[in-house]
């Protein structure tokens, strides 16, 4: 009877926690996507912030020691004169007083998009429509939360809460001609820019970009009635969808700064010595109301300048000059910060990204960080102890940590835990929140005090860790290689969790490849791949010369020259899996998106051979086709750099194509141009070359929705099986 018993319990056991397998639904579902929090607003006093609850239902305010909830702002079962069910996010006035809420969002591209915003006084609980005339953009309070700013229509708007009027700053805005305030889309795109209005601390001014895009050129894709979505306008005759993309070589918009005073209502444009075609990725305040931070790039990138300027006199005066022998990293816009006697800016010049800080005379007071490796963001200074803040990968290009030097150099490690870490600091450096991850561990949420020391957990997502312990699931190794010049390319290698090494299993090497990119990272994300090693493959990946992490040599060593070195490295990777016991030296597939999709081709073009299958997804087939911000920065235009655009190209190669290739494209790609697909598939066709395809309707570059990601996985992974197995 015992026996039985015990018998009957392991059965229990063995039910219980049975470990399964990964399944493509399991994926595509989010079921192994980390938890994350909502969004966390710092307070001024150090000690709280904000942030949304309920289901976006209620914005309350905590303290970060104990994590109370100490007040709530705004509810929307209790709001005066407020009807939604919930809203899709919020900001709050500098002086904590008001806040903006809105809801009914529409995507515009990639970070951009219009709401109904709302605008609502704590201290009443009344909730208040910002404009009556349709969906806004961009919406910003000012200093004193007096006034809001925001754009419609490509104009700019200031509502004077106050007198609830709405006065219009700007009148020429005209979609595909002049946008005010907001970016035209390769901005948007390449620099990360979704608004440029900025108010002056003492309220009197708003500053902001003006584009007039009104030469460069339109492109035009087609639109169909489709399933998901669904325009049932277009069910017999297509429609069309018309904007402004620069391809490379080709009229940029032009940009001015304009100053809007907000007693006289005068707009002045600002006087800068730059040339017709240079960009304005960023403008920005300093604490001084009377200097206007302008930052500028020439149209090759490799010079930019901050400008200080009055925004009343319009007169500008030059701050810094930093120049590159190849490009102005795109991620130095976003680690530039200002304070009352002298600003903190990230530069390569030594070899390293690395903190440097300068008086507003110009001159370098210091540099901030040194070393051979990289600082990867800028998180803040603290006056008091006189400390900087920062992210970087001193422990190796595969990790990234949380730092603080204080005057004296002295260097103080502050997060815990090897992998990857991401910091949010409030204004005084009190606190920050860290975000940790690594390849086997999903993510960790934590309030940390200014030492470092972890004060509590927001979210463990031991859900998904249990998740985890009751699923099949491979653990990423990484490893090293050489490529033929000699240096050795981080990688990893993902085998199957029944793994022999007596056996040999097909490779399907993935890969994203493109400048300043990192695929190889300590870090917690599981995709496609995994489900493709459940079905008994081996998913490698390297990170060749161009990615970054490492020293700023190997990333520009692409310069000119794209898909080049890329494919030599991904070559070298593939050749090193073939010296592995346990790898099907014969059956060796390829794999990217975008970028990645870009050299699937190269490779499999001019590799002669290494890959018996690649797929290709929504590709770059040509520089020329793509827009000028982005093709420019690493290739100059075609006409300074014609053969190096010709031989970058999938296409020049397209006769030279080697195994069995699968290109997917979306119709609707505003960003990589169905036009690529369709261009690179006649070449194929003209070199009497076969291949696979497949289309999605309606699709952006993003290639989801519906069940449309679900299927674009089941037809990769089953053009692999077939291919390779």
């Amino acid at each position: 009877m015992k026996k039985v018993f015990l018998i009957f319990l392991s059965l229990i056991f063995i039910f219980t926690f049975q470990v399964k397998a990964i399944t493509l639904e399991d994926i595509t579902s989010g079921k192994f996507q980390s938890k994350d929090i909502a969004e966390v607003y710092p307070s001024a006093d150090g000690v709280h912030y904000f942030t949304a609850t309920n289901g976006n239902t209620r914005i309350v305010k905590c303290e970060y020691r104990t994590g109370h909830e100490v007040d709530t702002l705004f509810d929307v079962k209790t709001a005066r004169e407020c009807n939604l069910e919930q809203f899709d996010g919020f900001s709050l006035s500098p002086d904590e007083k008001h806040l903006l809420i809105y809801a009914d969002s529409e995507p515009i591209y990639r970070r951009s998009f219009k709401a109904t915003y709302y605008t609502f006084e704590i201290r009443r609980n009344l909730l208040k429509p910002l404009s009556d005339g349709g969906k806004q953009q961009a919406a910003v309070y000012s200093p004193n939360g007096r006034m809001v700013a925001f754009v419609r229509n490509n104009n700019i708007f200031i509502k004077k809460l106050d007198y609830g009027t709405e006065v219009a700053v700007t009148r020429d805005g005209e979609r595909n001609k002049i946008i005010n305030g907001i970016p035209d889309w390769v901005y948007e795109e390449e620099f990360a820019l979704t608004s440029t209005l900025q108010w002056s601390p003492d309220d009197a001014t708003l500053a902001f970009v003006r584009f007039d895009e009104s030469h460069v050129p339109e492109y035009s894709f087609s639109l169909y009635e489709g399933y998901c979505p669904t325009y049932p306008e277009y069910t017999l005759y297509p429609g069309r969808f018309t904007y402004k993309y620069p391809v490379a070589g080709e009229t940029n918009s032009q940009v001015s700064v304009l100053s809007y005073t907000v007693e006289t209502r005068a707009l002045k444009t600002m006087k800068l010595p730059i040339s017709s075609d240079s960009y304005i990725p960023r403008i920005k305040f300093t604490t001084d109301p009377n200097r206007l931070a302008v930052v500028t790039l020439n149209r090759t990138q490799n010079e930019m300048d901050i400008y200080s300027v009055n925004p009343k006199s319009g007169i500008s005066k030059l701050l810094l000059r930093e120049t590159d022998k190849a490009w102005i990293e795109e991620s130095i816009l976003d680690n530039i910060s200002f304070y009352p006697d002298f600003f903190v800016i990230a530069s390569s010049r030594s070899g390293y990204q690395h903190l440097f800080r300068y008086n507003y005379n110009g001159t370098l007071a210091k540099q901030i960080t040194k070393g051979e490796w990289n600082v990867s963001a800028f998180l803040g200074y603290d006056e008091k102890s006189r400390s900087y803040f920062y992210e970087s990968n001193q422990e190796g290009p595969l990790y990234k940590a949380i730092y603080k030097i204080n005057e004296k150099g002295i260097e103080t490690k502050l997060s815990e835990r090897i992998g990857t870490n991401q910091a949010s600091f409030n204004p005084s450096c009190t606190y920050f929140i860290n975000k940790y991850s690594n390849s086997n561990e999903p993510l960790l949420v934590t309030v940390c005090d200014a030492k470092g020391k972890v004060i509590r957990t927001l979210e463990d997502n031991a859900t998904l860790k249990a998740r985890i312990a009751q699923t099949d699931l491979p653990r990423k190794e990484f490893f090293t290689c050489p490529n033929h010049a000699g240096d050795q390319m981080n990688g990893y290698i993902l085998k199957p969790t029944n793994f022999d090494p007596s056996k040999r299993y097909p490779v399907v090497m993935s890969q994203y490849s493109g400048p300043g990119s990192q695929s190889v990272l300590d870090k917690w994300t599981i995709d496609w791949e995994y489900y493709l090693v459940s079905k008994g493959f081996i998913v490698a990946c390297v990170d060749g010369r161009g990615t970054g992490g490492r020293s700023r040599a190997y990333e520009t060593s692409v310069y000119m020259q794209l898909g080049k070195l890329e494919t030599e490295d991904q070559v070298a990777g593939a050749e090193y899996m073939r010296t592995l016991p346990y790898v099907d030296d014969k059956h060796i597939g390829i794999y990217g998106w975008s970028y990645g999709g870009y050299e699937t081709l190269m490779a499999m073009s001019t590799s002669n051979g290494t890959y018996q299958a690649g797929v290709a997804i929504a590709p770059v087939t040509d520089w020329r086709y793509y827009d000028t911000i982005y093709a420019e920065r690493f290739m100059r235009t075609p006409n300074e750099n014609n053969e190096g655009y010709e031989q970058s190209a999938p296409i020049t190669h397209a006769e030279k194509l080697k195994g069995d290739l699968l290109i997917i494209s979306g119709t609707a790609d505003d960003n990589v141009h169905y036009l690529n697909t369709l261009q690179y598939s006649a070449a194929l066709i003209e070199a009497g070359i076969q291949f696979d395809t497949q289309i999605y309707t309606n699709k952006d570059h993003h290639i989801r929705g519906c069940n449309t990601r679900h299927h674009l996985y089941i037809k990769v992974c089953n053009f692999f099986l077939d291919k390779l197995k």
